[in-house]
């Protein structure tokens, strides 16, 4: 029994150590990024559907291709904001960090959800691949919508 404890916590101090230097590594890869993170990015979606559900069924079709841009981009604070265009004022949302990636969720003020994921840049193109969707209802309906495409910075 003896024995049995002491590899345990042997097991338990080497994982610990391991976490540690990850930890260690971790953050000053954070760093650097924060340093050399886009502050703006230019999202176009061209390819998309939107599903509703009724009659106890989904249905879904193409949707609008999408454009907005994301401003504001702090990523130390874990806040942005996101347009549609000069006419609509900019709204707040917040980003949940990634390996290789950033989230950018808005909650709309129905508590409908809204997310964006922009992962690093494409070496080969050099665009942001994205993903967008809209969780939502209208009228009572569910209804939600997918969308990819890429940022500029």
């Amino acid at each position: 029994m003896a024995e049995y404890g002491s590899r345990r916590a042997v097991m338990r101090r080497a994982g610990m150590a391991c976490a540690i230097l990850a930890m260690a590594f971790s953050g000053a890869a954070v760093a650097d990024d924060l340093d050399t993170a886009p502050v703006r990015f230019v999202c176009t979606f061209g390819t998309g559907n939107s599903v509703s559900y009724g009659d106890g069924k989904f249905t879904s079709k193409t949707a609008n291709p999408l454009v907005f841009t994301i401003t504001k981009i702090d990523l130390e604070g874990q806040s942005a904001a996101i347009s549609t265009g000069e006419v609509t004022p900019a709204v707040t949302v917040r980003i949940v960090r990634a390996v290789n990636a950033n989230h950018f969720l808005e909650v709309v003020t129905e508590g409908f959800l809204n997310l964006t994921t922009v992962y690093d840049k494409d070496p080969k193109t050099g665009l942001h691949p994205a993903v967008h969707s809209r969780h939502l209802g209208l009228l009572g309906v569910p209804f939600f919508g997918q969308y990819t495409g890429t940022c500029t910075e």
